[in-house]
């Protein structure tokens, strides 16, 4: 029966580093079922759900030492099936966008959770505007909503706290 692993790895970035990880994976006849890689201030960083037969999790853990060896903080967590956990709830997609300033992951994040919101996947970034070089932000995820929740009073809720904020926030229902 295979595990399904949560990897998480973080260390300087070197070329070279994924190739390593993949092929640890590999040796133990595991499969990356999901994965998140991205290079954040000269580290990175990988965040991958991996399947390994059972009798291959403890060799796993034992091969990533030479990895951890050199530096990398890496850990190796089992899963436990919730699917049926958020089973009727609604995925809407957010998006933010504006001037970049403290608090805006914050004050979202911080509505999501008062209202019970799941944040299943959740993407931000800072860039330069093309003409003036002002820090402009974005957000862009997908959120579990419970099914008793309103679309358009959470899309309104939300737009407010965007209007505080100064920035755009939309909110769509995945298709």
């Amino acid at each position: 029966m295979p595990k399904n692993i949560v990897l998480t790895l973080t260390g300087r970035d070197k070329i070279g580093l994924v190739d390593n990880v993949t092929n640890v994976i590999a040796k133990r006849t595991g499969n990356v079922i999901a994965s998140r890689m991205a290079r954040l201030g000269g580290e990175f960083a990988i965040l991958m759900l991996v399947s390994v037969p059972d009798s291959e999790f403890a060799n796993l853990d034992h091969d990533f030492q030479q990895v951890r060896g050199e530096g990398y903080q890496v850990t190796l967590l089992q899963t436990e099936d919730d699917s049926k956990k958020y089973a009727g709830w609604l995925p809407y997609e957010i998006e933010v966008t504006g001037a970049d300033h403290e608090g805006i992951i914050h004050e979202i994040s911080h509505h999501l959770a008062t209202q019970s919101i799941n944040i299943e996947n959740m993407d931000t970034s800072s860039a330069p505007a093309p003409m003036s070089g002002t820090p402009l932000f974005t957000m862009k995820g997908i959120v579990l909503v419970p099914p008793h929740l309103n679309f358009h009073v959470l899309s309104d809720e939300l737009e407010e706290i965007g209007d505080k904020l100064n920035v755009n926030v939309k909110v769509e229902m995945v298709k």
